[in-house]
């Protein structure tokens, strides 16, 4: 089942069981009840409260949006060092040039092809990847240059097989999910309180109420999905791609 389709059937049930509550909470009142007697101070706390919530997941929205900024600066960093690293052996003799494209090629792939679903899966890097990356390192710093070009091109091409793994090691601490369980624990319990706070406005059963009640509660159900979704840059929803390697790495 896709996310998005639990999404919205997520947000359907939220809606549709707070508004059976208002419904069946409202034919349990005498006809002498009068709404307009919901004291000023309850009104007042059920304002604050859902400043202070809304606060809360503003703030909760803008730093996972934030990890996945940088998730996707990581990941383009890594492919743009390793682009420099194929086109700064340009200058190499052919077999040792040959060699490291063909090492680069095959640390991209996996990548693309495998890397990004293990991250998914289990929330850090492959060690294959580690350890094609580690040939890649193998094959320029083992490179004995004998022409003054291959000479200046060796330091540069070294440090761009070092920021390409920096980049790397970044993107794994990046792999999982950010936000503590505590925090979840917070935005989780002050969803039901909100939610619940709409019960003690006195809301009839008026179509107007009723829906707004409804779209309230499926709003805070689908902010707390994105936030869950954004959680994970390498997850299955509104995650980083792994097509700059293949634009910059695998096509160039």
């Amino acid at each position: 089942m896709s996310q998005w389709v639990a999404l919205l059937i997520a947000m359907v049930a939220v809606g549709a069981v707070v508004v059976s509550v208002v419904v069946l909470r409202h034919r349990r009142i005498t006809a002498e009840d009068d709404p307009s007697e919901t004291p000023d101070v309850i009104e007042y706390m059920v304002m604050m409260i859902g400043v202070v919530y809304a606060i809360v997941i503003g703030l909760a929205i803008a730093g996972v949006w934030e990890g996945r900024g940088s998730a996707q600066a990581d990941a383009l960093a890594e492919a743009q060092a390793l682009h420099e690293v194929k086109s700064r052996v340009q200058v190499y003799p052919p077999e040792v040039r040959d060699k490291v494209r063909a090492d680069v090629d095959t640390y991209a792939a996996f990548v693309v092809d495998r890397e990004w679903r293990y991250m998914r899966n289990h929330g850090e890097l492959a060690p294959e990847g580690t350890a094609l990356l580690n040939q890649v390192r193998t094959d320029v710093t083992q490179f004995d240059p004998k022409s003054d070009l291959a000479a200046q091109a060796y330091q540069p091409v070294v440090d761009e097989v070092a920021a390409a793994d920096q980049a790397r090691a970044a993107r794994g601490q990046g792999a999982g999910a950010t936000m503590p369980g505590m925090v979840w624990f917070g935005l989780i319990a002050g969803a039901l309180v909100t939610v619940g706070l709409i019960f003690t406005l006195q809301i009839r059963r008026s179509p107007r109420e009723l829906l707004l009640a409804g779209l309230f509660s499926a709003l805070i159900a689908f902010l707390l999905f994105l936030i869950w979704d954004l959680d994970a840059p390498f997850g299955s929803g509104l995650t980083v791609s792994a097509s700059v390697f293949r634009d910059l790495v695998l096509g160039s």
